[in-house]
């Protein structure tokens, strides 16, 4: 046998899986466990953060069971959906400025929700989610529809178009609101806080979890969709059918955590950039990063919200929108200076 012939690597049917699977990132090791025990205790503070003495009040118990936890579940849920939701549009659109409310998908919903609430007075909450996310599904559509109509040399021009789209929707929106007398909802509905969250009111949220588990089983194919239609269509992939999945579990989460709590502002930008940053981009194995960093970031901002100005409490929005304003400006200020 030559030297040549010796050094030859061996086909691909007869490496061990074992030595295959060495080339990617474990799901979970010792770092995920700290992060799960770091926000855990994120977690633990929110439960006892409030203006209300749970330990000596009269209802003390009633509280912390009717208000405390929903609100702390629905900071888990809202925060993996949303940063989720960013993560799987970043993917789909091959850029890293873009999420929700960077699309106008956001506003969408909250269009939604006006045209629920004007023409079915006496909605529930599931008829009000089924139009925001309705409405959500084809605000994303038309943002993706463009985009693949559309060449763009530059990747900052991206969310500066959805944010136009978004603005425009916001104001028909408004506009409808101002003629049917229903501005202040709207104003409530896109504050963003969590103090409106209670037992008997949250559990639709729950819904949510599905979008969670999905991403994770379509996280292969998603990442091969990413790559764009020619890519993923030589590799045997239906482009079109993901594009589709992905946009329907955007408008999912988005819908379900704007009828419930409102809009969350760069929740999906900051959290997977930040992953990136640090992990490189193995979607699959940063997506356990990806939930949990966006549980920490919102329940962080809302142990924030209910401080800064105690014994009241400000929209959790307000604090999103301030840090995911300086972490998009040091994106972009980051990308210039590597070219």
């Amino acid at each position: 046998m030559s030297t040549a012939s010796a050094a030859s690597p061996r086909p691909a049917q007869e490496i061990p899986n074992e030595q295959r699977g060495q080339t990617r990132a474990k799901l979970f090791d010792w770092k995920l466990l700290l992060g799960i025990l770091a926000v855990a205790g994120l977690l633990f503070i929110s439960l006892f953060t409030g203006q209300y003495d749970i330990f000596g009040g009269e209802d003390g118990t009633l509280m912390f069971e009717a208000v405390r936890i929903p609100r702390t579940i629905s900071l888990v849920l809202a925060g993996a959906a949303m940063a989720m939701s960013g993560l799987v549009m970043q993917l789909l659109t091959q850029n890293r400025f873009v999420e929700p409310s960077t699309t106008g998908t956001t506003e969408w919903a909250g269009l939604g929700l006006l045209f629920v609430m004007y023409f079915v007075p006496a909605a529930t909450i599931l008829d009000r989610m089924f139009g925001a996310v309705v409405f959500s599904f084809i605000g994303t559509m038309v943002f993706f529809l463009f985009l693949r109509r559309v060449t763009l040399k530059s990747s900052l021009i991206v969310p500066i178009i959805g944010i136009m789209l978004g603005a425009v929707v916001s104001s028909v929106s408004t506009f409808f609101a101002l003629q049917t007398d229903m501005l202040q909802q709207l104003g409530i509905w896109f504050a963003g806080s969590f103090n409106t969250v209670y037992r008997g009111q949250y559990e639709v949220l729950w819904i949510v979890l599905i979008v969670v588990i999905a991403v994770f089983f379509f996280a292969d194919r998603l990442t091969v969709a990413g790559m764009g239609e020619e890519i993923a269509t030589n590799v045997g992939l239906n482009y079109n059918r993901m594009i589709l999945i992905g946009t329907g579990l955007i408008a999912i989460a988005t819908g379900v955590v704007t009828v419930v709590v409102g809009s969350l502002p760069f929740l999906g930008l900051i959290v997977p950039n930040i992953v990136s940053m640090f992990r490189g981009d193995d979607l699959r194995s940063n997506l356990p990063w990806v939930c949990l960093a966006g549980i920490a970031v919102v329940t962080l901002c809302d142990i924030i919200a209910r401080l800064i100005i105690a014994p009241f409490e400000v929209p959790v929005s307000v604090v999103l929108g301030i840090i995911g304003a300086v972490v998009f400006v040091y994106l972009i200020v980051r990308r210039r200076d590597r070219g």
